[in-house]
């Protein structure tokens, strides 16, 4: 029997993840977009195959190249979450 509860855990553990990923349908960015995206990153000189210890600073130069050719500012691919913006916390001011 403790086999049995250990083995009932475990497939529920690990098809956990399968299940949360299967539920995810608001994502509207198509895959022919997202390559399309790498492609013109690749054509701005970004290497995804190359091992660079300045990954950040590479994807970020070839991000602001892509943006200069669009006449944007990068972050506004419409891609992540909003780059500006404000929160608060605490009580209410009177």
């Amino acid at each position: 029997m403790k086999s049995f509860v250990f083995a009932a855990v475990t497939v529920s553990v690990l098809a956990a993840p399968a299940i949360s990923l299967a539920q995810q349908s608001g994502s509207t960015v198509t895959r022919e977009q997202v390559k399309a995206e790498l492609k013109e990153l690749e054509e701005a000189g970004y290497n995804p195959i190359r091992r660079d210890p300045n990954y950040p600073d590479d994807i970020r130069a070839a991000q602001a190249r892509v943006a200069a050719r669009h006449g944007t500012t990068p972050g506004q691919t419409g891609y992540g979450p909003a780059a500006g913006g404000s929160s608060q916390s605490g009580v209410p001011s009177n």
